[in-house]
């Protein structure tokens, strides 16, 4: 169903193809700001029961009935801070002030398509309905069933038809993607009587082999054509049959399972800064000191327009590619940002670090109550939030003008069958490299500040510069190594064990190629991150504990 505009005739059926995928990221920030909304409310509730909003200070704490010491006090600990009443009416003033706000911004903006844009897409009435459906969907493996073997309906009559057995089952046609029989006999399925049953509308399931029912599109293979509660068999086989049967739904629209995904994504960002800012309140405030100083530098918003304006001038941009200018799009896209968001991390690192070591300013700051442990963190913490706002701009453009290139590419005369799901499916696609990207950056900024704690911005970019060309190059440098000379051997190990395998985060290959990054290869690529990271900022912590300030 086109939507009103389209009827009203005020739009292109484009316009529909391009804000559909859009619209579905609206819903899931829409969706992960009301869950925020509701663990906001619970938490206020929680916050007033006395056993979890009490006193979180050991010395007043009496709730858990243990000392300050006991192994239950400090399990207990964390759940007591963050439903605390202090913590929970601090939670509007957090979101104001540092670098949730733009981020919240930026969500209630897009949230607010979700709404309005429901005009401009088609069926938003079905593709909610699907949403609902979602839950209910995906691989069954039903009981093993016995069949006997079918006999002659009358059995005086040689010519008549074999009986048929009746198994239960509950399909909806729109939902079924693929059914898959596995018997240890020869079996006929088919989704009604076999009397009714047109040519080409059974199912023949050999002995010992997986025999795999796919719904083809168009309905070219009918049999199953409706909504059905049973199968009908027949075993052809000389004994009774062991049945095994999966079935493989999926929504009408299988696409509205972004909305869930980015409405979990949303409430992550947003509590992943409130429990850092509860737990860690000393390191929280030099957290947000480096964000507020790094975000009002020139050159943020000289990165941030720069790099706006070049994500969408790449639409235009023909890349002579006989038909793959969407992937080189992409490509490009995600190594601009890479590219803009290592700048920042680094520039960022040597101006609140290298610089306030130089200019005696954190002398003054570690003349309070804050540790070198909390000062070295909180700028690390101050920088990937600011990283992570330029990549929540810039990654917005990219997904919108993504979405948009295979319309223009339509319209260049490439040959395509243009649909809002294609749209969609691209758009998918570049949000694991964002990821990577990402990832990648955060490897960069704990490197770059564990340099800073030692030497200025100059030689800082240097050595980032030479660590991110070792890094993408580390696989070729140990492939090259092998079988050569022992020197070059333990070189190619050498480089492979100190210097980050930037190239974990690069799926150019990927992109290239169309296919989809599988989950786990994200999974392990941020363990990646993390244990990299973790290793920075204890070189960070180690080269900065006995620097000398004064």
């Amino acid at each position: 169903m086109m939507s009103s505009l389209v009827l009203l005739g005020t739009t292109g059926n484009w316009v529909n193809v391009w804000l559909t995928p859009l619209w579905l990221l609206g819903v899931g920030t829409l969706a992960g700001l009301v869950l925020l909304l509701v663990l906001w409310g619970l938490a206020f509730v929680l916050s007033r029961v006395p056993l979890i909003g009490g006193s979180t200070d050991p010395a007043k704490s009496t709730s858990t009935g243990a000392s300050g010491s006991s192994i239950g006090y400090w399990l207990f600990r964390p759940i007591q801070v963050l439903f605390s009443r202090q913590t929970v009416a601090e939670i509007p003033m957090a979101v104001r002030e540092g670098a949730l706000w733009p981020i919240f911004l930026t969500a209630v903006s897009v949230a607010a398509f979700g709404i309005v844009g429901a005009m401009f897409v088609q069926d938003p009435v079905g593709l909610l309905a699907s949403l609902t459906r979602l839950p209910a969907v995906g691989t069954t493996t039903l009981p093993p069933f016995q069949i006997p073997v079918s006999q002659l309906e009358d059995p005086d009559d040689p010519f008549s038809e074999l009986e048929a057995h009746r198994i239960p089952v509950s399909i909806k046609v729109e939902e079924l993607r693929s059914l898959t029989f596995e018997s240890d006999q020869r079996l006929s399925v088919a989704s009604r009587p076999f009397l009714d049953v047109r040519p080409g509308a059974s199912l023949e399931v050999n002995a010992g082999e997986e025999t795999t029912w796919r719904r083809s599109p168009g309905d070219v293979n009918p049999m199953i054509d409706e909504d059905v509660s049973e199968l009908f068999i027949r075993n052809l086989g000389s004994d009774t049959a062991n049945l095994n049967l999966t079935i493989v739904t999926e929504p009408p629209d299988p696409e509205v399972a972004i909305i869930p995904i980015v409405a979990v994504l949303v409430a992550i960002v947003f509590l992943l800064y409130i429990w850092q800012r509860a737990v860690a309140p000393r390191m929280s405030a030099i957290a947000l000191a480096a964000y507020k100083s790094e975000v009002a530098q020139p050159l943020f918003a000289i990165l941030l327009v720069l790099g706006l304006f070049a994500l969408w001038f790449f639409i235009w941009i023909p890349y002579n590619t006989f038909g793959e200018d969407i992937k080189m799009l992409k490509d490009a896209g995600l190594v601009l940002i890479r590219i803009l968001g290592i700048i920042l991390a680094v520039w960022a690192a040597s101006n609140s670090i290298a610089d306030e070591i130089e200019g005696r300013t954190a002398l003054t700051v570690l003349s309070k109550p804050i540790g070198r442990r909390s000062f070295v963190m909180g700028k690390f913490l101050g920088i990937v939030w600011l990283v992570t706002v330029l990549f929540v701009f810039l990654g917005l453009m990219l997904l919108v003008v993504v979405a948009y290139k295979p319309i223009h590419e339509s319209r260049e005369g490439a040959t395509m069958d243009l649909t809002w799901q294609l749209c969609h499916l691209e758009m998918v696609y570049t949000l694991p490299g964002l990821a990577l990207m990402f990832m990648e950056t955060v490897v960069m900024a704990a490197i770059s500040v564990a340099i800073s704690t030692r030497l200025p911005l100059l030689a800082n970019f240097i050595l980032c510069l030479g660590i991110y060309l070792i890094g993408h190059l580390t696989p070729l440098i140990v492939n090259s190594a092998i079988g050569q000379l022992v020197p070059v051997q333990f070189f190619g190990q050498f480089v492979a064990t100190v210097f980050p395998n930037l190239d974990h985060f690069d799926i150019q290959a990927a992109v290239a190629a169309g296919l989809p990054v599988p989950f786990l290869y994200l999974a392990v690529a941020l363990v990646y991150c993390i244990l990299y990271t973790v290793i920075a900022m204890l070189l960070a912590l180690v080269l900065f504990e006995d620097r000398d300030l004064a």
